[in-house]
């Protein structure tokens, strides 16, 4: 009875851990997408060069 358990209760890790690992590539991926975005969308600035999109 332990074992079958211990089978379980490892599967049920084992599913929890895969099912995060993709959510964050679906996270990862859609954060690529508007950091793209955004630098091909960034504004022009008064002297006509494109400026820095982001504030840091």
């Amino acid at each position: 009875m332990v074992p079958i358990l211990l089978v379980l209760l490892l599967a049920l890790v084992l599913f929890g851990f895969g099912f995060a690992v993709k959510l964050l590539w679906w996270l990862a991926v859609i954060v690529l997408i508007v950091w793209l975005l955004g630098f091909l969308v960034r504004g022009t600035s008064a002297t006509g060069t494109r400026g820095r999109w982001y504030r840091w």
